[in-house]
C-alpha cells in the first residue's frame, strides 16, 4: 500500500557523480517547500555529496541513512549504500563513476519493486560508462522493462507536447525492421492508457508519425507507411480508439498540428526528442509509461561541459518530481473510484395513485 499524499517517498537514484545529476538534486531541495510535497530519498553515499555541496555553495542539508526504515519525513534523506571515497573529476567519462550511477540505480529500483519507495526520479547517466558484465542496457527504461510490470514506453512530457517512441535506444539501420503492427497497436494501447489513467485525459487524440520523409510520399520513398502503419491505424481507429496518421515529421511540428492532439507517437527516438527537446528544453520531462510502478527523469544528459561550474539548471528535475507526484496522485485516485463503483439503484416510484 502507497503512503498518503502528503508523505509520498520519492525515491532518487544518484546518476553520473562527473555530471549534473547531483548538482541539479541539491539545488531542487534547496528550497524547503519541495519537502513539504514528499519525502525524498537520494540512494547514494554522504561523502560525494557533501563534497559537490560544498563546490556549488548549496545550504541544503541532508539526513544520512543506512537503511529505509530509518527514513526521516521532512528531511532530504541519503541512504549510504557505499562508505569508500570516490574520485570526482567533474565533467570526465569515468567508468567507475559509472558503477556507481548504476549500483544506485538498481538498489532504488528494487526499493521500488518492494514498495520500500512509492516513485523513482532517476538523474542522468552515461550510457557508454556504465556497460557491464552485471549491466548490459543502453538506458533506464530497458532495465526498467525488464524488472517491472508491464510494457514500458519513453513519453517525453511538457505543458504542451506529450511525445511517445515506437522505437527508442535502437540504432537507426533496425528501425524499419522494428515498426510492425503488433508494435504499433501495443504502443498506442500503452500511451491511450497511460493518458487516460496517468493524466486523466478521457478518450485521447492520439497521431502517428511517419517513417519516411514525407511520409513515404504514398509510396515514392517508401511504403512501411501504406504496407504497415497506415493499415494499423485504421484497425485501431475502428476500435474505438482516437488515432491518426502518419503524419510526415517536420510539417506536423513546423505547423503545430501536435497542438490538435493529446499524444504523438515517433518512429524512433531523434525524430521525437529532436522537436520536443527544440520545443520544451529544459522543462521537458522523460516518463516511463505502461509499468506499475512510476519512473521520472529530467530530459537532459549529464552534461559534462557545464558540470562543477555552478551553472545547472535544476528545473527540469524538479518538473520530473512535479509529474511524478501527479502521476502519483492520478492513479491512487483512479483506483479508489474503481474499487469504490456506485451501484446503479431502482428508481423510485414516483406515480400519484388516485382513489377512485
Amino acid at each position: 500500500m502507497s503512503h498518503k499524499e502528503e508523505n509520498v517517498r520519492v525515491g532518487i537514484s544518484i546518476g553520473d557523480l562527473n555530471g549534473i545529476g547531483p548538482e541539479v538534486i541539491l539545488k531542487c531541495f534547496e528550497d524547503n517547500r519541495m519537502l513539504e510535497l514528499c519525502t525524498p530519498v537520494i540512494f547514494g553515499s554522504s561523502k560525494p555529496l557533501s563534497y559537490i555541496k560544498k563546490n556549488i555553495n548549496s545550504n541544503v542539508n541532508f539526513q544520512g541513512i543506512d537503511s529505509l526504515d530509518q527514513i526521516v519525513t521532512g528531511k532530504l534523506n541519503v541512504l549510504n549504500l557505499w562508505k569508500e571515497n570516490v574520485n570526482i573529476n567533474f565533467g570526465e567519462n569515468d567508468p567507475v563513476v559509472g558503477g556507481y550511477a548504476i549500483k544506485s540505480f538498481v538498489a532504488a529500483t528494487e526499493a521500488l519493486k518492494n514498495d520500500e519507495i512509492d516513485i523513482l526520479i532517476t538523474a542522468p547517466i552515461n550510457k557508454y560508462n556504465t556497460q557491464s558484465e552485471e549491466f548490459k542496457h543502453p538506458g533506464h527504461t530497458n532495465y526498467l522493462n525488464e524488472q517491472l510490470e508491464g510494457n514500458a514506453l519513453m513519453l517525453l512530457v511538457s505543458d504542451d507536447l506529450k511525445v511517445g517512441l515506437l522505437t527508442d535506444h535502437l540504432p537507426l539501420k533496425d528501425v524499419a525492421q522494428a515498426i510492425t503492427p503488433q508494435r504499433i497497436e501495443e504502443k498506442v494501447k500503452t500511451i491511450r492508457e497511460a493518458l487516460m489513467n496517468d493524466f486523466n485525459i478521457f478518450n485521447p487524440r492520439i497521431a502517428v508519425l511517419g517513417l519516411n520523409p514525407h511520409a513515404g510520399d504514398e509510396g515514392v520513398i517508401g511504403t512501411e507507411e501504406q504496407e504497415i502503419i497506415k493499415p494499423t491505424i485504421t484497425k485501431l481507429a475502428e476500435e474505438g480508439i482516437l488515432v491518426s496518421g502518419p503524419f510526415p515529421a517536420d510539417g506536423f511540428f513546423g505547423s503545430q498540428l501536435y497542438n490538435s492532439f493529446d499524444a504523438v507517437i515517433a518512429c524512433y527516438h531523434d525524430q521525437g526528442l529532436a522537436p520536443f527537446k527544440a520545443l520544451s528544453f529544459s522543462k521537458g520531462v522523460n516518463y516511463t509509461a505502461g509499468l506499475n510502478k512510476i519512473r521520472t527523469s529530467p530530459d537532459h544528459g549529464t552534461a559534462y561541459d557545464i558540470a562543477g561550474k555552478n551553472l545547472a539548471d535544476p528545473t527540469s528535475f524538479r518538473e520530473a518530481l512535479y509529474l511524478a507526484l501527479d502521476v502519483f496522485r492520478n492513479r491512487n485516485r483512479n483506483i479508489e473510484a474503481k474499487s469504490n463503483p456506485l451501484v446503479p439503484q431502482e428508481k423510485e416510484n414516483n406515480t400519484k395513485k388516485f382513489d377512485n
